[in-house]
């Protein structure tokens, strides 16, 4: 192989690595909220595979169901650390995480960081795809093999996601689409992800999109 090859290959897998390494730095904060090790490296695995419009897209295009802090450039990245941290400091309080085990709490985090991981679909489309929480749960499945997750976590993680948009289930011509959440983790991960969606809730980011406490 020929230098000059050589040199743009190894600039091509460079800039790969910085890819990988920004979008698992963009969550840094979030990740160390994860106790688990396993669970935490395969929150990096996936956090990989996340598309890179996912960082700059705003939570809604219309801005009719999100808060202000949700909207513009980076809007749907404030909006799952915002669904994130409203989960940490929940889990945190005893009088609700008690129903919860340390590994289930890391599940429900990992689960609401890739909630709405390809909201626009792989490849990206131009509106919000309304399954989306199926594509993201087949996204992480598609990967299962790269991951230190059980069966049984597999099926939680996935489960918890399928089930985030709660009672809107059917699609814009009335079909069907999604699974209502039934189980005390589909419901919490839902009510997280309801919760960071509503106007009146007004979370502060610094210029790094951080929530400032």
């Amino acid at each position: 192989m020929e230098a000059s090859l050589l040199v743009e290959v190894s600039e091509e897998v460079a800039a790969v690595a910085v890819v990988s390494s920004t979008n698992i730095k963009v969550f840094n904060s979030e990740l160390n909220f994860i106790k688990n090790e396993r669970i935490k490296e395969s929150a990096c695995t996936l956090i990989d595979k996340i598309p890179q419009y996912f960082f700059t897209e705003a939570a809604s295009s219309t801005g009719k169901y999100h808060p202000e802090f949700s909207l513009g450039i980076g809007g749907l990245l404030r909006h799952t650390k915002a669904a994130v941290r409203i989960a940490k400091e929940l889990l945190d309080n005893n009088s609700i995480g008690y129903k919860f085990t340390s590994d289930e709490k890391d599940l429900i985090l990992l689960a609401l960081i890739m909630h709405d991981s390809v909201k626009r679909g792989i490849p990206e489309e131009r509106y919000t795809k309304f399954d989306h929480p199926l594509l993201a749960s087949k996204l992480i499945k598609d990967n299962k093999e790269s991951l230190s997750l059980s069966e049984e976590e597999l099926n939680l993680l996935t489960s918890m996601i399928e089930t985030h948009m709660g009672e809107w289930t059917t699609d814009y011509s009335g079909n069907e689409i999604l699974k209502k959440p039934t189980t005390k983790y589909e419901r919490f991960v839902h009510m997280c992800d309801y919760l960071a969606s509503r106007k009146f809730l007004d979370v502060k980011f610094d210029n790094n999109n951080e929530i400032i406490n």
